[in-house]
């Protein structure tokens, strides 16, 4: 049997060929300038410091006169043209770094302190956690060393509103795996039970049921409180669903006697962790971006500061340049590269300050194309006068694009005399009411939510009543769309409203 080896050659044919094509790229400039927009007033501080940080040539406040921060790419292509040209010269005019009319730096410095200036401190507040407080309540408890362990492990697995979400068979699985600790079911029960008793009640729960049952159990025994067990043990899921007439149907009970427990229901507290672990939550402020005000019926518009920092560029790193320039025959090679790279800071800083001034620019004309949409809200505060409006309807009159408008908004707030707001709130669909007038979603969300404040709450509205009301004032809106603005306003279904 032979075997026939075949040899195959393939033969690429390599051939060029002319193609015109178009594409748009960012440039870094502009890309920062697109991150710098959609970031609001507080974080942008954190992004200069940031950059001042990484450029030591940037700096913020007088320390320097105004640098022109404009040319930044004709300083590249000198330096381009110069690197062509004799070695023996600048590769960059460095002319175009320096200012002969610079300040010495001492006319710059000012000492407003002295010793007898009393100096304040911020004061922090330090608290304990919730996991903290409930550990320190089991050291008055005479336990031995595996119950104790046992005991804090329970602890350690309560989330932060105080519930436990293990298995018991679980944690009797991981208490023998982790720690080596061999326990049985009925141990972890009988400390479950004992961490129940802990402050504050209600913790150590493994549902909402047993959580409000807990705290009823600590509470002095009267009538309301009976009914209120009663109510909970038995008829949890028909009270969940306020299916009231039920349970007084099942319990042989008055409308009196379920009002009674009901009170004391509503009185407890869901979440018993989350009373210590609000207190230690950060506060987060808002600092407006906008400034909104009404001088004799005319809107004044002001940018915050804070959006528009002074900064410049440091006057050590154009010291190094005169430097430089006064020896620059005798420089060696290696000066000439720190040179390149104070060249780069000083260029990357000004097109920081750049991209800050485009910023402010940006914000304020966009801001001013708001205000000419809902005049009238802003004069009188009344959302019933808000008038539909979308992002390209501002990006059309800024002249800028849609993504350009949707970085402005979001995130930014402003603050007027009626209150602060986010500024994409502003935006909304548009509505067409029976006479043929476009109404902005916003304001039908106003009147539907007003309907449900004065409805009587022993017989709340139900959706196909509030869209006949509606119907009413003129607006053409369907059921369904009722129910969806209404989830939009985060208001619950009519039965769900209903109180005794």
């Amino acid at each position: 049997m032979y075997i026939f080896a075949m040899q195959f050659q393939f033969i690429i044919m390599l051939s060029q060929s002319l193609q015109q094509k178009l594409q748009q790229k960012l440039s870094p400039q502009q890309i920062q300038l697109m991150k710098l927009l959609q970031v609001p007033t507080i974080a942008l501080e954190q992004r200069i410091k940031q950059e001042m940080e990484e450029n030591m040539a940037l700096v913020e406040g007088n320390e320097d006169e105004e640098y022109d921060t404009s040319d930044v790419q004709k300083d590249e292509e000198d330096l381009d043209t110069h690197e062509e040209q004799d070695t023996d010269k600048d590769e960059f005019d460095i002319e175009d770094y320096l200012d002969p009319d610079d300040l010495p730096d001492y006319k710059y410095e000012a000492n407003n302190q002295s010793a007898d200036d009393e100096v304040k401190d911020t004061p922090f507040a330090s608290a304990n956690s919730f996991q903290e407080y409930v550990l320190s309540q089991l050291g008055f408890m005479s336990l031995s060393e595996t119950e104790n362990r046992i005991a804090e492990f329970i602890i350690g697995n309560l989330d932060d509103a105080g519930y436990l979400r293990r298995e018991t068979l679980a944690m009797v699985d991981d208490l023998a795996f982790t720690q080596g600790i061999y326990t049985t079911k009925e141990e972890v029960e009988a400390l479950i039970t004992l961490v129940q008793s802990f402050d504050p009640p209600g913790i150590g729960a493994r549902d909402l049921q047993e959580c409000l049952l807990l705290q009823l159990d600590r509470m002095p025994e009267d009538e309301d409180v009976n009914t209120a067990k009663r109510i909970l043990s038995r008829y949890f899921e028909p009270f969940s669903k306020k299916h009231y007439d039920n349970i007084m149907q099942r319990m042989g009970i008055e409308e009196d006697e379920l009002k009674g427990a009901v009170d004391i229901i509503i009185k407890l507290n869901p979440k018993p962790g989350s009373s210590l672990s609000e207190s230690q939550k950060t506060v987060e402020h808002i600092i407006p971006d906008f400034l909104v005000g009404n001088e004799d019926g005319q809107l004044v518009l002001q940018l915050h500061s804070r959006n528009a920092p002074e900064l410049n560029v440091s006057r050590h790193y154009r010291e190094m340049l005169e430097t430089y320039a006064a020896h620059r025959n005798q420089a060696p090679k290696q000066m000439k590269d720190a040179i390149m790279f104070v060249k780069q800071k000083i260029d990357s800083a000004k097109w920081f300050i750049d991209a800050i001034k485009q910023r402010h620019d940006t914000l304020y004309t966009t801001m001013e194309a708001i205000l000419y949409y809902q005049k009238a809200y802003f004069l009188t505060g009344d959302e019933t006068k808000l008038k539909p409006m979308i992002l390209k309807d501002i990006a059309e009159r800024v002249g800028l694009d849609i993504s350009t408008i949707s970085r402005v908004v979001n995130s930014k707030y402003v603050q007027t005399s009626f209150g602060t707001f986010l500024l994409k709130t502003f935006f909304s669909e548009s509505m067409q009411t029976q006479s043929g007038e476009e109404v902005s979603t916003r304001e039908i969300k106003k009147i539907l939510q007003s309907l449900i404040e004065k409805e009587n709450k022993r017989k709340p509205y139900t959706d196909d009543k509030l869209a006949e009301f509606l119907v009413d004032k003129g607006y053409n809106i369907a059921r369904r769309t009722i129910a969806k603005y209404r989830e939009q306003l985060n208001i619950p279904v009519a039965r769900m409203r209903k109180e005794i």
